[in-house]
Order: C-alpha cells, then sequence, then structure tokens
C-alpha cells in the first residue's frame, strides 16, 4: 500500500477545526471545596481533575457561596463567627462581614445584595447587606437553624431548624416568618426548584425529603429512601441539587455514601450511585454535565457524568470536606 500523507492541523478546513473544538470542550471550571477540619478551601482544576491550590481561611469553614459575578467565595467561618470574602483573582480574602455566632449556612439574594445567614448557637437568621458590610436586622428562628434557600425571585426565604424539625417560610420584605411546616427530624437543607413552585427539604436523622408546595406551605410528597445493605439510621439525608431543567434531583445520604437520583417530576428514586464516605453537600458545573459531591470522611470529592449517571473519579481535597462551589 503505497504511503499517504494526511493533511497537518493547519492544513484542516477551518469549519472541521471548529467542530472538534465543540465536539471536546475544555472545561475552565474551577470546584471550590471547604474543609473544615484544616480551614481551608480547596481549589480542583475542571479540565485536569486535579487538586491545584489549598488557601487558609477562618476557623471550620463551612457552607460556601459564589457571588453572582463568580468573582468572590463567601465562606462561613463557624468557629470564627464571621463570613468571609475570598478574592478568586488574588485567591486571598479580602474582607470579613458580621455574621452572628456560628454561622453554618447561607443563602444569597438573587440580585446579590443580601446574605441570609443560619446561626445556628443564637437561633437566628442574620440579614447582610454585602456592600454596607453589615446587618441589617435578625429573624428570630427555631432551635438550631441550618439550612437556607431563597425562591427564585427573592421574594422567599426558608429556613430550617434542625431542633424544631420545622421549615420556616419568612418574606424577606418583611423579614416577618409568614408559615412553619412540620418536616422529619433534623432538617438540614432547602431547595427551592427553579420555577419556584416547590421547596425541597432535607431530613438527616428522618432520612426523608419533604417536597412542599411552596404557595399552599403544605407537604405533597416525602421521598423516602431504601438501599440494599444499607441501614435506615446510616441514611441521612443532607444536600440537596436540583436540575434547571426540571428533570432530575440529587440527595446526598451521608454516612449511606451514596447520592440518591430522583425524578423531579414523578418524585419516585431512580437509582442511587456509591460515591466516597459521608457524602454531604453537591454542586452542579455551569453547564450541569457534572455534579460534585463533598465526602466528609474520605476526605475527597466525588465526580459525577450526570448524563451517564455514573461516578468518573474521586478527588482528593483535604481534611473534611463540607461545603462544594463552582466557579465558571
Amino acid at each position: 500500500m503505497p504511503f499517504r500523507r494526511f493533511p497537518s492541523r493547519a492544513a484542516l478546513p477551518t469549519a472541521l477545526l471548529c467542530f472538534v473544538a465543540l465536539a471536546t470542550p475544555a472545561r475552565a471550571e474551577r470546584i471550590l471545596v471547604s474543609n473544615e477540619k484544616d480551614n481551608t478551601i480547596a481549589v480542583v482544576d475542571g479540565a485536569t481533575l486535579n487538586l491545584v491550590k489549598t488557601v487558609p481561611v477562618g476557623a471550620r469553614p463551612r457552607g460556601i457561596v459564589l457571588s453572582n459575578d463568580g468573582k468572590t467565595l463567601y465562606i462561613c467561618t463557624s468557629d470564627a463567627d464571621h463570613i468571609e470574602a475570598l478574592d478568586l483573582g488574588s485567591m486571598t480574602v479580602t474582607r470579613i462581614l458580621p455574621s452572628g455566632p456560628d454561622p453554618e449556612l447561607f443563602a444569597l439574594s438573587p440580585d446579590g445584595k443580601f446574605l441570609y445567614v443560619a446561626n445556628e448557637n443564637d437561633n437566628m437568621v442574620s440579614v447582610l447587606d454585602i456592600a454596607e458590610g453589615r446587618i441589617v436586622t435578625e429573624i428570630p428562628v427555631g432551635l438550631e437553624p441550618e439550612g437556607m434557600g431563597v425562591s427564585p425571585d427573592g421574594k422567599t426565604l426558608v429556613n430550617t431548624s434542625e431542633s424544631t424539625n420545622m421549615a420556616h417560610f419568612i418574606d424577606t420584605a418583611t423579614h416577618k416568618v409568614i408559615a412553619n411546616v412540620l418536616v422529619d427530624s433534623r432538617p438540614r437543607f432547602a431547595k427551592f426548584t427553579a420555577d419556584g413552585s416547590h421547596v425541597w427539604v432535607s431530613s438527616e436523622i428522618g432520612g426523608s425529603v419533604a417536597v412542599i408546595d411552596a404557595a399552599q406551605h403544605k407537604i405533597i410528597k416525602k421521598i423516602q429512601f431504601s438501599i440494599p445493605g444499607v441501614t435506615a439510621e446510616a441514611t441521612q439525608a443532607v444536600g440537596i441539587a436540583l436540575s434547571r431543567d426540571g428533570k432530575l434531583a440529587f440527595v446526598a445520604l451521608g454516612p449511606a455514601n451514596r447520592v440518591a437520583v430522583i425524578d423531579q417530576q414523578s418524585l419516585e428514586v431512580k437509582k442511587y450511585l456509591l460515591v466516597g464516605q459521608r457524602v454531604w453537600h453537591l454542586a452542579f458545573s455551569p453547564d450541569e454535565k457534572r455534579l460534585y459531591t463533598t465526602n466528609g470522611v474520605s476526605n475527597d470529592i466525588s465526580v459525577i457524568d450526570v448524563d451517564d449517571l455514573k461516578v468518573i473519579k474521586s478527588v482528593p481535597v483535604g481534611d473534611q470536606p463540607w461545603g462544594v462551589a463552582v466557579a465558571p
């Protein structure tokens, strides 16, 4: 057979080069993880899935959330009793913001102006004006507030209180509790659906997720979990991620070392994915093609391919990873 010379990459038609580039897109995102034991934020490169940097922050970082412009990571440093603002360009903490005692989780208002902070030790939700760097009011809620979810229109805030076993609905205009919904034991997380019609609330000890009608403040279904070979006591629902298209939901099940995959429409469990040990929280990549989980006992994150519903890699990140956010 005579030797055939194939065209160099430089000689390929521009259209074909564009096709090749689109077929194998580069991933530019950074996965940001709070390690509550070693007081750091780990940075994982989304393209290589390698740990590329570890940034020291305040004592016991847990909840983290990204600013709307993607330039700042806000961090609940629980044992330092404040919130730190990490500049993602310089990777340095540039601001210290007040929070109230023992901030654990928070939610950013859709307009990016306020942080709603759960202060576990004084049973309050603090409303923090970011630009002014001050708490504008505090809202009394139940015992041990933790989960914080804000509606897409910014008008309603939901806080979960671990010891009161309630989801508190709060009007963000008046800062008043307008409804309380009793859920199962030790609610840990609240997440609105993309259309704002429902709120999903996980209960750690109850091992369930309550799907609540956001207008009627009534539970429409409690999703239960049953994993062969795993006890009910080990199946503890914590973090929740809901896809924007309204099709899938993912729930971290703690020491069961599983993530439940749920159909958002039928509210039925589709399957369970085996991840690292003591899975805590979840975050999508910007294109929602991947889901990242923090695993507090195995000290790593798991990477889930959302289309194939398969775990494709685990990445060591630090001591007791807790929160996770993804910067584009």
